[in-house]
């Protein structure tokens, strides 16, 4: 069992668009502890694991990140 909370469907179609544009988002979240994050991100990929929606992509720093999408808080695209 997840305690994940789906998005709006408008907000992945945001997110799909923002893919499929190649544009960069300033993105800010709470991590798996709680702790509110902010950077410059450029999405990949939207996957669906275990009943749960992420946003892959990478860092301003080009590391790897999987954004739980009802742990985003706010996105700006560049």
């Amino acid at each position: 069992m997840t305690d994940y909370t789906p998005i709006d469907c408008a907000l992945y179609s945001e997110f799909e668009l923002t893919i499929v544009q190649g544009r960069r988002l300033r993105i800010s979240w709470t991590d798996e502890h709680g702790q509110l994050c902010m950077d410059v991100f450029m999405p990949q990929d939207l996957v669906t694991r275990d009943r749960a929606e992420f946003l892959v992509g990478n860092r301003a720093d080009g590391t790897c990140l999987e954004l739980r999408l009802d742990r985003i808080i706010r996105s700006e695209p560049l």
